[in-house]
C-alpha cells in the first residue's frame, strides 16, 4: 500500500496496476485511505466479464498536479530549490485553482508570464516558465501519463540583459566579517574558507569534519538526479584553528557545527536544530560595516577569483566549489587574467606607438592625401 499524509489535506493512497497509477484524496484518516485503496483495488481485479474497460487517466486538476510536483521536489531536490518551486506555485494556483490541466491553454500562460515580467523581471518570468514546464512534464512521464499535453511547449524564454555580478572587494568582505558576533564570524569564515554554499555550511555535521586530515566534506544536491553528493575540501590553517576551538567547546549532543534554537510552529515548541537560512543577517551587517549590499553566494564568487588571480587551475577550481560541468565555474571567474591585459598593451602599442608623428611627414615622394582607416 501506498498511504500518506499531506500536511493540512489529508490522507490519500497511490495504487498502480497494470501500468496505471490510481488516487484517492483526502481521507480523514489512514485508515480510510486503506479501505478505500482496498476497495478501488477489489474492483480493478474483478473477472473481465464483470468488468468494465480499465480507466486511463488523461486529465487531472491544476493544483492536485502542482501538489505531487511539490511531493517529488521535496524528496529529490535540495531545500532551496523546494521553497523556490513552493513559493512559485501558490502564484500559479492563484491563477488557476479549480482549473484541469487541459483546460490551461499555451495563451494563458503568456499572458500570466507576461504580467510577471511587468510586476517584476524577464528573469523571474523565465524562472517560473522554466518551473512551470517541469511541472507538467512531470505528469507527462511516461510512468504516469496523467495528462495528455504540455500548455508551456513552444513558449520561448525572455529576452535579458546579462550582467556581470557584482563581487565585492577583499576589504568589504573582512569588513562584514569582523562586524559580526564571534559565532557569526565562525560561520562567515567557514563560508569563506571553503566556498561552500549556505546550505552546506547551515548542514555540516561534526561527522563532516576531520580534523586529523584536515578536511570538510560538503554536501550538495545540486547534482543530476537530486542525489546527495559529498565532496571534500581542505581545511585552512585560520579554518582548523576555528573548528578545533569550537569542536572542544562543543555541546557533544548537538551534532552540527552551527545550530540555534528557534520556536517551532509544527510541534508549537522551542527545538534546536541547523538553520534553514540566513538571509536577513547579511542585510545588517552590510549597512553595519558601511559596505555596499551583498549576500552570501557572492562570497563563493570572490573565493574563485581570488584563486584565479593566483592562477589555481579552473579544474580545482571547479572540484572545491562543487560544480558538475566546467561552464558554470567560468561563470564565476570575474578577474581579468594576465593574458587578458598583455592582449590590450599589444593593441594600445600598435595604435599609439607613432601617435605623436604626422604620417605625411615620414613619407618620401610626392605629397599624396591620407586617409585614416579608424574614421
Amino acid at each position: 500500500m501506498s498511504c500518506y499524509s499531506v500536511k493540512g489535506k489529508g490522507w490519500r493512497y497511490e495504487l498502480p496496476m497494470n501500468g496505471t497509477r490510481y488516487t484517492g484524496a483526502w481521507f480523514e484518516t489512514k485508515k480510510l485511505a486503506q479501505e478505500a485503496e482496498n476497495l478501488r483495488r477489489e474492483e480493478l481485479t474483478r473477472p473481465a466479464v464483470q468488468q468494465t474497460a480499465p480507466e486511463t487517466p488523461t486529465d487531472m486538476d491544476f493544483l492536485e498536479l502542482v501538489n505531487r510536483r511539490l511531493d517529488h521536489v521535496k524528496v529529490y531536490s535540495s531545500e532551496r530549490h523546494y521553497t523556490d518551486h513552493l513559493y512559485l506555485a501558490k502564484k500559479w494556483v492563484k491563477e488557476w485553482k479549480g482549473v484541469k490541466c487541459s483546460e490551461i491553454k499555451p495563451e494563458m500562460i503568456e499572458s500570466y508570464l507576461i504580467k510577471r515580467v511587468k510586476q517584476t523581471s524577464a528573469f523571474t518570468a523565465n524562472k517560473d516558465l522554466r518551473l512551470l514546464r517541469a511541472v507538467f512534464n512531470y505528469g507527462l512521464h511516461p510512468t504516469r501519463n496523467w495528462i495528455v499535453s504540455n500548455p508551456t511547449r513552444g513558449i520561448q524564454f525572455f529576452p535579458m540583459d546579462r550582467r556581470i555580478k557584482y563581487v565585492p572587494p577583499r576589504e568589504d568582505v573582512l569588513r562584514v566579517i569582523l562586524a559580526a558576533d564571534p559565532n557569526t564570524q565562525d560561520y562567515l569564515w567557514t563560508m569563506a574558507l571553503t566556498m561552500g554554499r549556505m546550505s552546506e555550511i547551515n548542514h555540516l555535521t561534526w561527522e563532516d569534519v576531520n580534523l586529523e586530515q584536515r578536511y570538510v566534506i560538503l554536501y550538495t544536491r545540486k547534482k543530476r538526479g537530486g542525489h546527495r553528493t559529498p565532496r571534500k575540501v581542505p581545511m585552512a590553517d585560520k579554518l582548523y584553528e576555528l573548528l578545533s576551538h569550537r569542536f572542544k567547546h562543543r555541546d557533544k549532543r548537538i551534532p552540527w557545527v552551527f545550530w540555534h534554537r528557534y520556536w517551532s510552529r509544527k510541534t508549537q515548541e522551542t527545538v534546536i536544530g541547523p538553520y534553514l537560512d540566513r538571509n536577513r543577517m547579511m542585510g545588517t551587517l552590510c549597512e553595519k560595516a558601511g559596505v555596499r549590499y551583498f549576500r552570501y553566494h557572492p562570497i563563493r564568487h570572490f573565493g574563485a577569483s581570488l584563486l584565479e588571480q593566483a592562477n589555481v587551475p579552473i579544474g580545482s577550481i571547479q572540484r572545491i566549489l562543487g560544480h558538475e560541468n566546467r561552464t558554470t565555474t567560468e561563470l564565476y571567474l570575474h578577474s581579468i587574467g594576465d593574458s587578458e591585459r598583455l592582449a590590450i598593451d599589444v593593441l594600445d602599442g600598435n595604435f599609439t606607438e607613432n601617435s605623436h608623428t604626422n604620417p605625411t611627414q615620414t613619407q618620401k615622394g610626392p605629397q599624396t592625401e591620407i586617409c585614416n582607416p579608424l574614421i
